[in-house]
């Protein structure tokens, strides 16, 4: 299942707006925050899926019976760019666990690339509810190799990816390859470039939020 948020008229689209003005993402601080509000607003809405549990609660003037969760999250992102998104996940999800993965794009002269993981810290995953943020996905090549590669520390039950902007193929490839995943969007595009960019998009998010990089 994959759902836009934008589509809801909420202020997502206003955040969303935002991330891709090319005035704006001057302010990175700003461009930072956007993406970690979009996380806050899909964190909310995953958090109406999730298991709850009754418990009494003692107030200065009797008993509260409350729904608390059942049990917490796994908060998976992909460094560098998904560390916003993550934070929003994180002040929502405060007592989660946390995995954190290390893919990137390898790009050749040819102007084709490979997706490289080298780098993971996870808790055990077996049976577990993982939500994974990464704020674009274009081709999903990055977040089919990080599931992957997460599944090698255990099943998780259940898989939310979230993403800022989404491009339909990557939609399509992303559901092929994990078809228990739930998708969540800022919003959805409907092109990609040859090199594998969302259009309009927004560019470069790891850059647009924490600085140009030499890439090695």
């Amino acid at each position: 299942m994959i759902i836009n948020l934008s589509q809801n008229h909420s202020l997502v689209s206003n955040w969303v707006r935002e991330l891709r003005d090319v005035d704006i993402q001057h302010d990175r601080m700003r461009f930072r925050r956007n993406l970690e509000r979009i996380a806050e607003v899909i964190a909310y809405e995953i958090s109406k899926e999730l298991p709850y549990m009754q418990v009494e609660t003692q107030t200065p003037l009797g008993i509260s019976n409350s729904l608390v969760l059942k049990e917490q999250p796994v908060l998976a992102t992909i460094l560098r760019a998904g560390l916003a998104m993550h934070q929003g996940f994180l002040n929502y999800f405060d007592k989660a666990d946390n995995a954190f993965i290390s893919a990137y794009r390898k790009h050749h002269k040819d102007g084709t690339f490979d997706i490289e993981i080298e780098y993971m810290s996870t808790p055990d995953l077996e049976d577990r509810i993982v939500i994974i943020s990464d704020p674009m996905l274009a081709t999903g090549a990055s977040l089919v190799k990080t599931v992957r590669f997460l599944k090698e520390e255990g099943k998780p039950r259940i898989i939310h990816i979230a993403a800022a902007i989404a491009c339909t193929e990557g939609l399509e490839y992303v559901s092929r390859e994990i078809p228990e995943a739930k998708i969540w969007c800022g919003d959805i595009d409907e092109e990609l470039t040859a090199k594998g960019y969302i259009v309009p998009g927004l560019g470069d998010a790891g850059d647009l939020a924490y600085g140009s990089k030499t890439q090695y």
